[in-house]
């Protein structure tokens, strides 16, 4: 069976999951707080990826896949700076706006392009260069809104945290697609889902120990809001598999590229369940991140 273009469905279902989890926990942070909603991702969603991986191994037939520290090292490493990515990402979003913290964040193609090509020796043709470039420039021009969310004079500090954390985010994409690809044996969808429940099993040990130690109320707050978090945490590790599915099958930067339609899907959110309208700078991002996902589409089909 040709499974050559099936991370595309696959990365479609990734994103708009992701869009439906956001949506979920920008909910639970009224109650929770920031890093209480982050944790309910790792920890709720936990559960979930365990139940997906019992459904492939019965479906599978397969055993598990044999352990090396190779993919110990890249999951440790991507598990790590995703917590750090989304920690300089709240603090971007404390210095400035939220819009011109996203400029800086949503730079993760570009980033991810550098990454995959050094660390996994990733092949990038130039028009697939050209898609990243174009569909991560919408995201940027959707992204400024408002007077004054421009990059000039917007200070060199936001600016470096906000990018650093798009970095993070980029080095983790790379770094669980490295976790998978160096795995001995199994189908690809029994090595994303090991990887999944890896990297969630390490997240949610490090974010618990740390809230214990400094934020033993939050902790105690998520405990009790189980009922309202298992359905965020269930959709997040649906989106989860999916995009390591989709790691497995292509670069990391194709997978990242074509994702950013989780902006035209969060836009859709935005107008139908917060009542916002769209610009006509936001409408000119759109149009360009659909230009960029036709051209990563047909660099990678031919």
């Amino acid at each position: 069976m040709d499974l050559t273009l099936l991370w595309i469905p696959a990365t479609v279902i990734a994103a708009a999951a992701q869009t439906a989890r956001n949506t979920m926990q920008h909910r639970l942070t009224d109650t929770l707080g920031t890093i209480g909603a982050t944790q309910v991702r790792f920890l709720y969603g936990l559960p979930f990826s365990l139940v997906f991986l019992v459904v492939v191994l019965m479906v599978g037939g397969e055993s598990l896949p044999a352990f090396n520290w190779r993919f110990a090292a890249f999951v440790a490493g991507a598990a790590v700076t995703q917590i750090a990515a989304t920690a300089l990402m709240l603090a971007t979003m404390q210095l400035r706006s939220f819009a011109l913290s996203t400029v800086y964040i949503k730079t993760e193609p570009l980033q991810v392009a550098v990454f995959g090509v050094v660390v996994l020796g990733d092949h990038l043709s130039v028009w697939g260069a050209c898609a990243v470039i174009v569909a991560t420039t919408g995201v940027v021009l959707m992204s400024l809104k408002g007077k004054g969310a421009t990059l000039a004079g917007s200070g060199w500090r936001p600016a470096l945290l906000g990018i650093a954390s798009g970095a993070g985010f980029a080095l983790s994409s790379v770094g669980f697609r490295g976790a998978l690809l160096s795995l001995d044996s199994g189908s690809f969808v029994l090595r994303a889902t090991s990887t999944l429940v890896a990297g969630l099993v390490l997240q949610t040990i490090i974010l618990v120990v740390w809230l214990l130690v400094f934020k033993r109320d939050v902790l105690l707050a998520i405990l009790r809001s189980w009922r309202s978090s298992l359905l965020a945490g269930c959709v997040g590790a649906v989106a989860s598999q999916f995009w390591y599915i989709a790691f497995a099958l292509t670069a990391t930067v194709n997978v990242r590229t074509l994702g950013l339609l989780e902006v035209l899907f969060a836009q859709v959110v935005s107008r139908k369940v917060f009542a916002q309208t769209a610009t006509g700078r936001e409408r000119l991002g759109v149009g360009l991140v659909l230009v960029g996902v036709v051209l990563l589409l047909v660099s990678t089909s031919t």
